[in-house]
């Protein structure tokens, strides 16, 4: 396993938990005014929209910093 197949897996795991926090994948993507295939898109790719990160954390209470690190990275508390 690459690198890149372990951040796609672990963003899966986070949207998982969105998905698991909204009662599954139809309320999520209702919460967040998208459809379920979208939904079911993102899961697959392993990778939601920069613009989805909020809304999802809005609804679900799951981290951006989880959804995409990347944009949303935790930063280091000053010493």
């Amino acid at each position: 396993m690459t690198v890149q197949d372990d951040i796609k897996q672990e963003r899966r795991a986070a949207l998982q938990a969105a998905i698991d926090a909204a009662g599954g994948v139809a309320p999520l993507a209702s919460l967040i005014g998208k459809t379920p295939a979208h939904v079911s898109t993102w899961k697959q790719r392993g990778m939601i929209p920069a613009e989805m990160a909020i809304p999802i954390e809005r609804a679900t209470g799951v981290s951006r910093h989880l959804l995409r690190p990347d944009l949303y990275p935790i930063e280091e508390a000053a010493e």
